[in-house]
């Protein structure tokens, strides 16, 4: 397994109302707080409580945001499997 912080495209699912969230980052563990602290612009609404489910880490930060944009063309099917 690669370094924690390797670069990283990671997909979040709120509890509450059933929202996804595909994001990247090289710092997983601390976005991950970030977004269950709701503070991440642009991320999950405020107050929602949220779960990892699903990352891929990569090698370079280019390969990793290549990787989101496909990531988030995929079914929701796909992204809750």
């Amino acid at each position: 397994m690669q370094e924690a912080f390797s670069p990283a495209v990671y997909i979040l699912a709120s509890k509450r109302n059933d929202m996804l969230y595909a994001g990247v980052t090289s710092k997983l563990p601390a976005r991950v707080h970030q977004h269950r602290h709701s503070t991440v612009r642009g991320g999950l609404p405020a107050n929602m409580a949220c779960s990892s489910s699903w990352f891929e880490q990569h090698a370079t930060m280019e390969a990793a945001i290549a990787r989101e944009k496909r990531t988030k063309k995929w079914n929701r099917a796909w992204k809750l499997s």
